[in-house]
């Protein structure tokens, strides 16, 4: 009798090893659950990351800190014009030489190189904008989608226009005083709000080809009615296609440091999020691979 049970347990142990054994041989068992996923430590001064989807929060750091954005600021640009009413992309707009001077005056910031007297597409000023960070794009816009007989009065309209977008999106540690990040002394945002801008202006479909974009070349129209092949404008940022990134904007300036706004998206997980104020662009791309890659176990 005690042979039988000692046997009934041998083989009750050995059926529980032949199924372990298949479970682990078909891969049946499940990944370690999202809480054990280490987080990360970046050397940002704020980070945040959500999952696009549900826009759950996946990372914070200081996420609510006001920050100087940079030319992070130009998504907010590019959200107001494309929030126009009736928005033609193929409008044409003559550069003013008034956009030149602004570029003197402020030290020859970043440029599309874009020249007095061409007409350029709203589309094209979308990409000068954002690929090469164009700083004289961004004021071309500026002047052209804010009211006002001046272009002084035209564009502070626009800043105007940026803010109340800033207040629609519940943007609440957000300020806005240029249209291109150059502060005048009170241009800011946080790690989290810029993370809400960009949720918002990548539901865009022409926003979200402009920013995966890695370089675009512009045919302009100049004063005598030819046609003018731009330099190609090539993306600020370098992390574009890494690992499913598909934008969004770079900033970097002396106070600023270095700054980046992304989305990314794999295998159906999607991730969004901004780091602020790093103190250089190395650090800035390794924080930013490191949110992303934890977002992506977090989401899986």
């Amino acid at each position: 009798m005690i042979t039988g049970i000692k046997g009934t347990r041998i083989r009750r142990a050995a059926a529980v090893a032949v199924t372990t054994g298949a479970v682990l041989a078909t891969g049946a068992l499940t990944a370690a659950p999202a809480q054990a996923v280490t987080t990360p430590t970046i050397t940002a001064k704020s980070g945040f990351l959500m999952n696009s989807a549900t826009g759950a929060t996946l990372f914070k750091k200081s996420e609510n800190t006001h920050r100087l954005t940079a030319s992070t600021t130009k998504i907010m640009t590019a959200k107001v014009v494309l929030a126009q009413s009736n928005l033609n992309l193929d409008t044409k707009v003559t550069i003013k030489k008034a956009v030149s001077d602004y570029m003197v005056a402020k030290g020859y910031p970043s440029s599309a190189h874009l020249i007095v007297g061409d007409k350029v597409t709203v589309r094209q000023l979308l990409y000068g904008m954002m690929l090469p960070s164009g700083c004289d794009a961004a004021m071309t816009l500026a002047d052209k989608f804010g009211s006002g007989s001046t272009v002084s009065a035209r564009t502070k309209n626009f800043i105007g226009k940026m803010n109340a977008k800033a207040q629609q999106l519940g943007m609440t540690n957000t300020h806005f005083d240029s249209f291109d990040g150059i502060s005048n002394g009170s241009n800011y945002s946080s790690a989290k709000d810029l993370t809400l801008l960009a949720r918002s202006t990548m539901k865009s479909s022409t926003f979200r080809s402009v920013v995966k974009t890695k370089k675009y070349t512009a045919k302009t129209i100049t004063k005598t009615g030819s046609t003018r092949t731009m330099t190609p404008w090539e993306n600020t940022n370098t992390l574009l296609g890494w690992n499913g990134t598909l934008g969004i904007k770079t900033g970097s300036g002396t106070e600023a440091k270095y700054c980046l706004v992304f989305a990314a998206t794999v295998n159906g997980e999607s991730v969004m999020g901004a780091v602020l104020t790093a103190s250089s662009a190395a650090n800035r791309t390794a924080d930013v691979k490191k949110l992303i890659n934890y977002g992506y176990a977090r989401i899986s």
